[in-house]
């Protein structure tokens, strides 16, 4: 899911240099959404993990 939001980033830094004013203000937009829902998604899976008290099996 970062990688969606790097890509958002990319271009709105690409069309911010092209001139394109709307188009890299909504890359922005979106990269900030993705990117924040990504952030909430691990805190969830993070508080989860923890909670339920589950190890990863070891090697």
């Amino acid at each position: 899911m970062l990688n969606w939001a790097i890509a958002f980033l990319v271009i709105a830094l690409i069309a911010a240099v092209l001139g394109f004013g709307g188009i890299a203000g909504v890359a922005v937009s979106l990269a900030k959404i993705v990117f924040f829902v990504a952030i909430v998604l691990f805190l969830i899976s993070l508080v989860y993990g923890m909670t339920t008290g589950r190890r990863p099996p070891s090697v």
